[in-house]
């Protein structure tokens, strides 16, 4: 048996059936096509935007950091750990779910909390600076990682697109149609045969 060919009796009732089938299989196509091409553009889209939020978290979590070292020298290290144990959070992050042509990712909503006051003695001024700092640079990770996932999902989406358009295109269709042409020629050889017997039985004369 032909690997090209789908092991079915080649029938006139088959080769209709196979016809529909080759004719959803390529509106099947052609529909995936037009995914993966949307999904190509969303995704040089998103990759625009992931390197411009990757930036902006690089340059806030340096600034978040050099005020960090400026406070944990003026204040010590242990002091900046008692005033961390008591310090609220300073972000409320909402998590739901978003939907780009099928694919499923989270939208992270994000929103700073207002800084409480610190009652502990010996604080230092830029300690409000540090919090307000860090608060910044967790904000832009939040951003960063909706921007990430985005990205990550939109690329795996596509890449499997384009493996559902390349097995239609270049291996499941063209089994169907290499299995047509063979049933057409069966179809076809037992046609003349037919004919020809018919010939032998009415004789010369006719």
């Amino acid at each position: 048996m032909n690997r090209d060919l789908l092991r079915i009796p080649p029938t006139k009732n088959t080769l209709l059936s196979l016809r529909k089938q080759v004719k959803f299989l390529e509106d099947g196509r052609e529909l995936l096509e037009r995914k993966r091409e949307l999904l190509t553009r969303l995704v040089y889209q998103r990759i625009g935007e992931y390197r411009r939020q990757r930036q902006l978290t690089r340059e806030a979590v340096k600034e978040a950091y050099q005020w960090l070292s400026i406070t944990s020298l003026r204040m010590g290290s242990r002091a900046l750990q008692q005033v961390g144990l008591g310090v609220a959070p300073g972000l409320r992050v909402r998590i739901i779910p978003k939907h780009s042509l099928g694919v499923e990712y989270p939208a992270i909503s994000a929103e700073k909390i207002p800084m409480q006051p610190v009652g502990l003695l010996g604080t230092d001024a830029s300690l409000d600076a540090t919090r307000s700092k860090m608060t910044e640079a967790a904000l832009q990770l939040t951003r960063l990682g909706e921007a990430e996932t985005a990205l990550g999902r939109l690329m795996s989406e596509q890449k499997k697109a384009r493996k559902q358009v390349n097995a239609l295109k270049y291996n499941i269709i063209p089994r169907y149609r290499n299995t047509i042409a063979h049933i057409e020629s069966i179809l076809e050889e037992e046609e003349r045969n037919t004919l020809f017997q018919i010939q032998v039985l009415r004789g010369p004369d006719h």
